[in-house]
């Protein structure tokens, strides 16, 4: 991400293992982060740019599997299509570790036919942050005292640019200036409002692996918006 030098992410610097317990660590540069807000407008530019930097190989996933949190998240191996990548690495590994989400081998049939008829519309494989939401996200002091964009914690894969995108609906924090600022740089295609839902499946079926009560319900109700479709 550092090197498509587009938006401001932290600069990792060193890591590595060590200590008693050989506990894995990274250093990254230091942010001045500015409280007071910044230009949203620019935070959407910014990142469409960065989602115009692809997979070099053409196939979705990464070079290693990584976390979202501290959920495992597989990204190998990387996969040609994307409807493949997304029902194998993505909905299929999170309908395991929650158990089926409580839904019949029925409605999860049901439920990756529907998927994969959503996701037909063959994306590049952009670049992504892969953990969008606002907490990951603010607006720091550059060298000149300007308050720039900036992400940071990402779970990071090649993939759909929509799903960077869709998850800044989820939890809130992105105004009408970043979607505005998005859509100047790099236009989202039809059908992406459909398949915003199943893009934010994935991420509420992770909440309910980490914190469980109420999202198992919300993942659900998203099951049954996505099987009316």
């Amino acid at each position: 991400m550092d090197e498509t030098n587009t938006i401001k992410v932290p600069k990792p610097i060193a890591y590595g293992e060590g200590g008693p317990m050989n506990t894995a660590f990274v250093i990254f540069e230091y942010l001045d982060m500015d409280d007071s807000g910044g230009n949203q407008y620019e935070l959407g530019v910014q990142l469409a740019k960065m989602h115009r930097n692809f997979s070099p190989d053409g196939n979705h996933g990464f070079q290693v599997d990584n976390t979202i949190g501290p959920t495992p998240q597989p990204n190998l191996p990387c996969i040609e299509k994307w409807a493949d990548f997304w029902g194998t690495h993505r909905l299929g590994h999170m309908l395991k570790l929650t158990g089926k989400a409580g839904l019949t081998a029925k409605e999860i049939g049901a439920l990756q036919t529907k998927t994969r008829e959503l996701l037909s519309h063959d994306p590049p494989p952009s670049l992504l942050h892969g953990d969008l939401w606002g907490g990951n996200k603010g607006f720091a002091r550059g060298a000149d005292g300007q308050s720039v964009p900036v992400i940071f914690d990402p779970a990071t894969y090649y993939g759909d640019r929509e799903a960077d995108v869709a998850m800044t609906h989820l939890f809130g924090g992105f105004n009408n200036e970043f979607y505005d600022g998005y859509e100047s740089e790099w236009p989202l295609p039809e059908g992406y409002e459909r398949r915003q839902t199943v893009y934010n499946l994935y991420h509420i079926l992770n909440h309910d692996v980490l914190f469980g009560g109420m999202y198992l319900r919300q993942a659900q109700g998203m099951v049954d918006i996505i099987l009316e479709m």
